[in-house]
C-alpha cells in the first residue's frame, strides 16, 4: 500500500539537506544528505506510521493515486480578480473556464520545469 502514496523529495536551503515528503501524510518528513536516502527514509517512516495506525484500528489515508477526480472544483476569488479574468478570457476569445484552466496548467508546467532545472544544477 505504501508504494501507492505520493512521495516527493526536495532540497531544503534552510537545512542544507534533502527533505522526503508524503502528500497523504503532510505532518511527516525525512531529512537526509542524498535524494535517495531521503526517499528511503520517508517511505520507511510512512510504513511505520501505517503499521501503527492499523494496530490501533485507526483509518489509513487513501493514496491520491487511487482517488477519482472529476476535473471540477469550486474556487472563490475576489470580485476584481473575477472581473479581470473574465475580461482576459473575452479578449482571448475563450470561455472563462478554459482561460483559467490554461493559466493553471501553464503555471504548473513552469513550476515543474523550474524544479527540474534546480535539480540538474544541484546535481552537477
Amino acid at each position: 500500500m505504501i508504494d501507492k502514496y505520493a512521495y516527493r523529495v526536495i532540497w531544503s536551503e534552510d537545512d542544507q539537506e534533502y527533505v522526503g515528503l508524503c502528500a497523504e501524510f503532510p505532518s511527516l518528513s525525512w531529512l537526509d544528505r542524498s535524494q535517495e536516502a531521503a526517499f528511503r527514509g520517508i517511505r520507511k517512516l510512512v510504513q511505520e506510521v501505517v503499521i501503527d495506525l492499523v494496530a490501533q484500528h485507526e483509518s489509513i489515508p487513501e493514496p491520491l493515486s487511487s482517488k477519482k477526480f472529476s476535473g471540477k472544483f469550486v474556487i472563490r476569488v475576489p470580485e476584481e480578480l473575477h472581473r479581470e479574468l473574465a475580461i482576459e478570457a473575452e479578449e482571448a476569445r475563450v470561455s472563462l473556464n478554459r482561460y483559467v484552466s490554461n493559466k493553471l496548467a501553464s503555471r504548473h508546467t513552469i513550476a515543474l520545469a523550474t524544479q527540474s532545472l534546480k535539480k540538474k544544477k544541484a546535481s552537477g
